[in-house]
């Protein structure tokens, strides 16, 4: 059963290459949805999957790529969007 996670990282996370780093972690995964950067400084991720592969990638997104610096990754329940593919949003 598919489900949908929002995930906000905040730290050293802009200029990093997170985003292009996670949409490749996403269509690795399987993961649809999108990722921006807002802002505030942070990364704002909306995914759906399974929970057992959104968990594995949530474990990812809390370190992100080699340069990032990720200092607070807060996790949420939203309701299910049915996105097709994941992009990485402006």
């Amino acid at each position: 059963m598919k489900k949908n996670r929002t995930i906000k990282i905040s730290g050293l996370v802009q200029g990093v290459y997170f985003r292009g780093s996670t949409k490749e972690q996403a269509d690795a995964m399987g993961i649809k949805g999108f990722v921006r950067n807002d802002p505030d400084g942070s990364v704002y991720i909306e995914a759906e999957g399974d929970e057992k592969t959104l968990q594995a990638f949530v474990e990812w997104c809390q370190h992100g790529p080699s340069h990032a610096r990720v200092e607070k990754c807060e996790v949420s329940e939203d309701i299910l969007k049915d996105f097709s593919r994941f992009i990485i949003a402006r």
